[in-house]
């Protein structure tokens, strides 16, 4: 099971409508809230099918260690 942390860009296996496959993590748990980077739409979706639609980790947000 892969990591996902919240401000990740993903890239999904299917493209949306707008024509992007790159999304934004906003949220993570059982269910995970996604934006489409071109158009801004927000989709949320199970943990399982989330998982199933990612195709690759595009960036991951890098976070300092010494901030709390």
């Amino acid at each position: 099971m892969a990591q996902f942390y919240i401000g990740d860009i993903v890239k999904m296996r299917k493209k949306h409508p707008c024509g992007s496959d790159e999304w934004e993590v906003l949220r993570t748990g059982m269910d995970f809230r996604i934006k489409c980077l071109k158009c801004g739409r927000q989709v949320w979706l199970a943990r399982p099918a989330f998982e199933k639609a990612v195709k690759g980790l595009v960036k991951r947000e890098q976070k300092d260690e010494n901030q709390a």
